[in-house]
């Protein structure tokens, strides 16, 4: 297998648990990952054989992003990527301690406009109630001034 089959496989692995950004991410970080090994001396063939078959490895790192199996994902157990910068200068570091709700699959989206339903239900429900409650006194109310404006303007 080659480096770019493997990256494909992976990214193929990825694309369906991930949002594309993280699924970027990671491909970015293993491409780095086996040019850095290469330029130690390393073969293509041996990094990886070291890396191992690309759906395990995509696995392991959906769980890590699931918070199942963090330790395995990272080198000598760090909490992140070790800082290897990708192509375009960036350190791919994660923190651990910070958790985004992406809405990359139709199950979150689906959640989110249910929310918002639920949301606007709720205003209608407590706007009406109130309605319900103050119009046996604010009609009475109303009907005394419209009937005293009514009295004033036939005396004027």
């Amino acid at each position: 297998m080659t480096r770019s089959e493997f990256l494909t496989e992976l990214r193929k692995a990825l694309e369906n648990d991930l949002s594309g950004s993280i699924v970027q991410e990671n491909v970015e970080f293993y491409n780095q990952y086996i040019t850095d090994e290469i330029r130690k001396g390393k073969s293509e063939e041996d990094v990886l054989s070291m890396l191992g078959d690309p759906w395990i490895l995509a696995r392991t790192v959906i769980d890590a992003a699931d918070g199942t199996d963090q330790s395995t994902v990272y080198e000598s157990g760090s909490s992140t990527y070790g800082g290897y910068e990708n192509d375009r200068g960036r350190t791919t570091e994660q923190n651990p301690y910070v958790h985004t709700f992406g809405l990359d699959t139709w199950w979150k989206k689906l959640l989110l406009i249910l929310g918002i339903i639920m949301i606007v239900v709720a205003i209608f429900a407590v706007v009406t109630g109130l309605i319900r409650i103050l119009a046996p006194i604010l009609v009475p109310i109303l009907v005394i001034m419209i009937v005293i404006r009514m009295i004033g303007n036939r005396r004027g």
